[in-house]
Parts: structure tokens; C-alpha cells; sequence
């Protein structure tokens, strides 16, 4: 809030801190621009970037010079003048600031006639979502490098809502571990590693843009790394490096079982935060009966019983994980039922929607033998190409150099084909089995607004004189809220 007169350097300061989002008018009105958004329509030039005069500048000489850098930041201001509510010679505009913010962010403010005033989040409108490590989070908002590298892996599948539980660094885990069961070969790791050390050194420059990713690069190397030690690859079954583990080739149903084994964790580790999600955004109801919440869980728990009795031959575990799923299906049916408009019709929607929750939950988990698929598939490549590397180096000199030939580009082959590839099932993974139990809806970015400030040097006498008269129009009244 802030007196008409104090309105315009109130705002300057808040588009200088960088650290507050302000709601725009938006009504669906005609579009009324002002003096600053009307010239830059006639000089019909795109602003290489937008800044704001300390000021009230003089828009004709700033339209004679060009200008139209500060032209585009006053068109900014000039919209946000006009979504301020009046009463009287008092001006107030809503928006929304991070809790940490609000104190240094009132004291700037204030040092410019205006004031800061909390609210309550008004019903039903969900705060902005801000991710530390987003590209529209505050400067104050700093990131560790491996946290800034993870955060694309969450924003690219949505923006997280406001209740919901910030799945980064999880989520950045997960994926380098599930690319390194694909990608286990100990020489490619290392490969990867490197890489995203040339990316740290801002090599090469045309990758420049990639330099913030290069510690996910590096961790999905490591990964790969391990695994490839575990299964005794370095560069393909060269001998280089022992067996740990298994040998994927010769052992590929202990590696099956032990990707579907890992697979069916991280789904109820998805299906716990699916639980804290749903509570936190609709209470415990929501959280009961949702298929992504308890009642999910349960289903899910109770058919891993239930299969726990067909690999055992135990009979208890089929008594038992019949009764849990009984449950989940009971709970999930309630759900279900009452988002349809009820009768026989609902209940044959219900029941059909319960099918598909079953059958989806087997072909989740399942879906998690690619893990295993695919790490064969990539021991396989390497083996091919070091039995005929080996065929063709015991054939003389010309053999030798073949020999290394088809090592180095069967390598390289390999190298580029599977990360290709494992990356691209390590995502789907990520956002079609975990994420989808994670979030239900998806919230809006926090979007702050920011804009460099011009300082001007020069006594405020020496401001043109008829930069007073361009002033913004009030807006017409609105209806005053509290």
C-alpha cells in the first residue's frame, strides 16, 4: 500500500528487490495501454531487455532516442499501476512474497513512502510454487550446483503445488541410480564423468548453457561407474575389472528379479509421498481414499502379498494379502464412487476405474524390468564388440589396426546409443510409474517481478518538465477489498 504520490518509487523498489509476484488486473477488459506501451508499438522494435528509470522519465525524448529498453520497463510498470485499487489517495496492490523476504522487502518500501501489509491466502487460491534452484527463484534463493542440476528433472514434468513435498533431490537420485543399472559399464561411466567436468570448465563454449547441468552428468557417470564395477565392465567384458556382483549375461534372471525387486521399493516409497501430498492438500480424506494416497497403498501392499503367497506357497500370505487388498479396493471404491454422479452408472465407472487401478499396479511394477532389459542389452553391445575385437587382433598387423578400429568406434557406438537410451527410460520411469502417484494437479511457477533499475546521476530539476505530465491515468475504481 502507498500514497499515489509514493505509488510509482514503491514499485521501483519491489521491481528492483526481485522478490515479489504482484497479481495483474486481468479482467478481460479492452486493452487500455499506456502512454510508455503505446510508443513502443510505434517504434515497432523489440527491447533487447527491459529496465526501469529511478524516475519518471521523459517518454518523447525516450521514444526520439530509441530507448526502448526503459520504454518496456515503464509499459511494465504502467500495468501494474493500473491493477492497484484506489480509495481515496491511497493506492494498494495484492501479490505474493517468500516468508524469508518480507521483513528486508517491507524496509525497502518503506524507505520509499509505502508499506507491506500480510495477508491470509485468500479461499481457494493456491499460493505460487517456488522451487529453490528454479530459474524464478530470488537471487537469495542460491542452490547447491547439484540441486540446481536436479530441479529440471521435477519442473520439466510440471510445477510442483504449493502443499505438495519438494521430490528434488529424491527424484535426482533415483534417476542416476536407475541410469546406472542401464548404463553399468565402469570405461562409459568415466566417460560421463568427464564430460561433466569439460561442462563445469565451460567446455565446450557452445555447451556453455549446459554448464549448470554438469553435475547431473557427473553423479549419472558415477553411477554408471558402479554399476559397470559391480558387473566387472570396462569398455564390455574386457577383463580389466573383476566380477562383484553378477555378470548380467550369465546371470539375467537374479538381475530381473533384482530391478523388479527395486522397482516395487521405490513405488511405495512414491505411494508414501503420494500419502503426505494428498493430506497436506486435502486432509485426511483425500489422503484415505485417494488410489495415490492410503487406499492406493493398501491395494498395492496387499497384491505384493498376495504374490509373496504365489512365490512361497505360504498360505498365510495369501490370507493376509487378500484381506489388505480387500481394503484398498473398499477404500478406493469409496473415492471413486463419489466423484461420479452416483446410481448404476457410477458404480459400473467405479468398478471399471478399480480394474484399471489393478491391472496398472502389476504393469508399474513390471515396467521396472527394463532396468534389467536394458543393462543386458548394453552388456551385450559391449560384448560384441570386444569378441570381434579380440578375433581380429590375432590376425597380424593389418588385424591389430582392424581390431582397434572396431573397439573404438563400437565403443563409441555403444556409448552414444545407450545413454541415449537409458536416459530416456530412466525419465519415463521417473515421471510414469513415481511422479504420477506423487501429484495429482499441478501448482504455478512463483514468478517474480524483476527488472534492473536506472540509477540516474543527474539532479532531479534537470528531469524534462513535461515528463509530469505523462503520467499514468488512475485506473477507473475498483471495487474496494480487504
Amino acid at each position: 500500500m502507498a500514497p499515489e504520490a509514493a505509488l510509482r518509487a514503491s514499485l521501483v523498489r519491489i521491481a528492483e528487490t526481485g522478490c515479489v509476484e504482484i497479481d495483474l488486473a486481468g479482467d478481460g477488459g479492452p486493452d487500455v495501454r499506456g502512454p510508455a506501451a503505446t510508443r513502443l508499438q510505434r517504434l515497432r522494435t523489440e527491447p533487447p531487455r527491459c529496465v526501469l528509470s529511478e524516475v519518471r522519465p521523459d517518454l518523447d525524448a525516450l521514444e526520439r532516442e530509441g530507448r526502448t529498453d526503459l520504454l518496456a520497463g515503464e509499459a511494465q510498470l504502467e500495468e501494474r499501476l493500473g491493477s492497484a485499487v484506489r480509495h481515496g489517495t491511497v493506492a494498494a496492490l495484492a501479490g505474493w512474497c517468500p516468508e524469508t523476504e518480507v521483513g528486508a522487502t517491507a524496509a525497502r518500501v518503506a524507505g520509499a513512502g509505502g508499506a507491506l501489509v500480510p495477508l491470509r491466502a485468500p479461499r481457494g487460491v493456491d499460493p505460487p510454487t517456488l522451487l529453490t534452484g528454479a530459474d524464478t527463484a530470488p537471487p537469495a534463493y542460491t542452490a547447491t550446483p547439484v540441486r540446481r542440476s536436479f530441479t529440471p528433472l521435477v519442473t520439466t514434468y510440471g510445477t510442483v503445488p504449493y502443499a505438495d513435498l519438494d521430490p528434488t533431490m529424491a527424484a535426482g537420485f533415483v534417476y542416476v541410480s536407475m541410469f546406472g543399472l542401464m548404463f553399468g559399464d565402469a570405461g562409459h561411466g568415466l566417460l560421463l564423468v568427464a564430460l561433466g567436468l569439460l561442462l563445469r570448465a565451460g567446455r565446450p563454449r557452445r555447451a556453455a548453457a549446459l554448464r549448470p547441468l554438469w553435475p547431473f552428468v557427473a553423479a549419472a557417470g558415477l553411477a554408471a561407474t558402479l554399476a559397470g564395477v559391480a558387473y566387472g565392465e570396462f569398455f564390455g567384458p574386457t577383463g580389466v575389472l573383476p566380477v562383484v556382483w553378477l555378470e548380467p549375461l550369465d546371470e539375467p534372471m537374479r538381475l530381473l528379479a533384482v530391478a523388479v525387486g527395486l522397482g516395487a521399493v521405490l513405488l511405495l516409497v512414491a505411494y508414501a509421498a503420494g500419502i503426505a501430498n494428498r493430506w497436506r492438500e486435502g486432509g485426511p480424506a483425500a489422503a484415505l481414499y485417494a488410489t495415490t494416497g492410503i487406499a492406493g497403498a493398501a491395494l498395492f501392499l496387499g497384491l505384493a502379498v498376495v504374490a509373496g503367497y504365489v512365490w512361497f506357497g505360504q498360505a498365510a500370505y495369501g490370507v493376509v494379502g487378500a484381506v489388505i487388498t480387500a481394503v484398498g479396493l473398499a477404500l478406493a471404491g469409496v473415492g471413486l464412487y463419489a466423484t461420479t454422479a452416483g446410481g448404476p452408472g457410477g458404480a459400473v465407472q467405479t468398478g471399471v476405474q478399480l480394474f484399471d487401478a489393478v491391472v496398472r499396479i502389476g504393469s508399474n511394477v513390471v515396467s521396472f524390468a527394463r532396468l534389467a532389459a536394458f543393462g543386458l542389452t548394453h552388456a551385450a553391445i559391449g560384448a560384441i564388440v570386444w569378441d570381434g575385437t579380440t578375433v581380429l587382433a590375432g590376425r597380424g598387423p593389418v588385424g591389430v589396426v582392424a581390431a582397434m578400429l572396431v573397439f573404438l568406434l563400437g565403443n563409441a557406438l555403444a556409448f552414444s546409443l545407450e545413454a541415449l537410451v537409458a536416459g530416456v527410460q530412466a525419465l519415463r520411469l521417473e515421471f510414469y510409474e513415481l511422479f504420477s502417484r506423487l501429484f495429482e494437479g499441478e501448482g504455478r511457477p512463483f514468478r517474480p517481478w524483476r527488472l534492473p533499475v536506472q540509477h540516474l546521476t543527474a539532479p532531479a530539476a534537470d528531469v524534462a518538465p513535461s515528463a509530469a505530465a505523462e503520467t499514468v491515468p488512475p485506473a477507473p475504481a475498483r471495487e474496494e477489498q480487504s
